[in-house]
């Protein structure tokens, strides 16, 4: 199977709300390493003028998560998942995601390639608050591999 000529410009529904908890967000912090108070500590993160816990910057790919999934259970995109493997990853944040900020992530195909028999599927994850602002957008290169 191949990806789908039209995959380029297709944009997916928005995703279900997801509301970011603060042990989420510590668990996450603690998960990649971070030891900053701001994504630890709701007293840490209060004195530097947030209203909870900071989520690190990579957090925004919980969001991406669950758009990437409407893309491979997309049967007429043919990304064949078994045949995935991820080739880039870039953010561009309006602002830190914070416990307690209800989010949705609305993904566009932006660009869709082919090397060396290989494809290349590139999406943006825009991801924003209950007020409809931006706060990040999530850039995912994958890389379908070929039959060879």
């Amino acid at each position: 199977m191949t990806v789908a000529p039209d995959l380029e410009g297709r944009v997916y529904p928005d995703t279900p709300p997801y509301l970011v908890g603060r042990e989420k967000v510590r668990e996450f912090a603690r998960a990649v390493g971070s030891t900053d108070p701001l994504s630890l500590d709701p007293a840490a993160a209060a004195a530097a003028g947030y209203p909870d816990v900071v989520a690190p910057p990579t957090f925004a790919v919980v969001l991406q998560d669950l758009t990437l999934a409407q893309l491979l259970a997309d049967d007429t995109a043919g990304v064949d998942f078994s045949r995935v493997v991820h080739g880039d990853q870039r953010f561009r944040f309006s602002r830190p995601i914070v416990a307690g900020d209800l989010l949705t992530a609305t993904m566009t195909v932006s660009a869709v390639k082919t090397l060396g028999g290989n494809a290349m599927v590139t999406s943006e994850s825009a991801v924003r608050d209950a007020d409809g602002e931006h706060v990040v957008t999530a850039i995912s290169t994958i890389v379908i591999r070929g039959d060879a």
